[in-house]
C-alpha cells in the first residue's frame, strides 16, 4: 500500500474509534447539545416579543426574532459541541493511550486527523438538531436560494474545522480533562459576545468593539445573509479569513505538540 493509503486507512481507524466513545459515553455530547437548545427556547419564548419589536420596529411578534437568532445559535453549537473534543484530545493525553501510538506502526497524524474529523461530524450533527428544534418553533429560510444553502452549510463545516482544530490544541496543551474544557470555554463564550442576540448597533458604545472585532460576528452575519437572503456586505470574506487563519493557527499548534518529544 501506499503511504496516502496507509495514512486513510490510519486515520480512518482512529475515526471509528473517537465515533465508538461518543456511542458509548454520549453524556458529554448530550450535555453540550442541550446548551444551545435551552437558550433557543428561553430567548424565543421569554424575550422573543419584545426583541422582534425592537428589530423590526413594530408590533411584538416573535418570528422577526427567530429569523435573526437562530443563525448565531448555529454558530454556539458548534463552538460548545468542540470543547468535547479538547475533553476527549487531554483525556487520551493523560491516559497513555498517545504514548501507545508512538509506538505502533501508524500514520502519526491519523490520531489528530480522527479527532479533527469525529469532532466536526459530530459539530454537524448538532447544528442538524438545532435546526430542526429551529424549524419547529417557527424558523423559515423562504428567502434563500440552493446555492446559498449550500454556502451556508460549508460554512458551518469551515467554522466547525477551525474551531476544532483550536480546541485540539487546547487539549494537547491541557494538563487534564478539566483544565481542558476550562480552557476550551472561550469558543462556547465568545458567540455570546457577539451579534448573535442582538444587532451590534444596540449595544454600548464601550462593547461594541469586543463583538465586531472577534471570528464569531462576521461568521454569523455571513449565515444570517445566507439563510434569509440578505446582503452579506464584507462579512463573507471576513468570515472565511477567520476560518482559515485559526485553522492553520490550530493545526501547527496542534501538530507541533503531537509531535514534541514526551517528558
Amino acid at each position: 500500500m501506499s503511504a496516502l493509503s496507509l495514512a486513510v486507512r490510519d486515520a480512518n481507524t482512529m475515526l471509528r474509534r473517537n465515533l465508538l466513545h461518543v456511542r458509548r459515553y454520549p453524556s458529554l455530547t448530550l450535555n453540550l447539545l442541550l446548551t444551545p437548545v435551552v437558550l433557543l427556547l428561553l430567548f424565543v419564548y421569554i424575550f422573543g416579543d419584545v426583541m422582534s419589536a425592537g428589530i423590526g420596529g413594530g408590533g411584538a411578534d416573535r418570528s422577526a426574532y427567530i429569523a435573526y437568532l437562530v443563525p448565531g445559535i448555529l454558530l454556539l453549537t458548534i463552538g460548545g459541541t468542540v470543547v468535547g473534543a479538547a475533553v476527549s484530545v487531554a483525556m487520551d493525553m493523560t491516559e497513555g493511550i498517545i504514548a501507545r501510538f508512538r509506538t505502533m506502526a501508524i500514520h502519526r497524524g491519523s490520531v489528530l486527523i480522527g479527532h479533527v474529523i469525529g469532532s466536526v461530524l459530530q459539530a454537524l450533527a448538532g447544528v442538524l438538531v438545532v435546526g430542526a428544534v429551529a424549524g419547529a418553533i417557527g424558523f423559515r429560510s423562504t428567502g434563500a436560494t440552493p446555492l446559498e444553502w449550500l454556502a451556508a452549510f460549508g460554512l458551518l463545516t469551515l467554522v466547525a474545522l477551525a474551531l476544532t482544530w483550536i480546541a485540539v490544541g487546547m487539549g494537547m496543551a491541557s494538563p487534564n480533562a478539566e483544565a481542558a474544557s476550562n480552557n476550551a470555554l472561550p469558543l462556547f463564550v465568545l458567540p455570546l459576545l457577539s451579534s448573535a442576540f442582538v444587532p451590534i448597533d444596540a449595544m454600548p458604545g464601550w462593547f461594541r468593539p469586543i463583538a465586531e472585532y472577534q471570528p464569531f460576528t462576521p461568521a454569523i452575519e455571513t449565515l444570517r445573509g445566507l439563510l434569509l437572503g440578505t446582503e452579506i456586505g464584507h462579512n463573507g470574506w471576513l468570515a472565511v479569513a477567520w476560518c482559515l487563519a485559526l485553522a492553520a493557527l490550530g493545526y501547527f499548534w496542534s501538530t507541533s505538540l503531537f509531535n514534541r518529544d514526551p517528558k
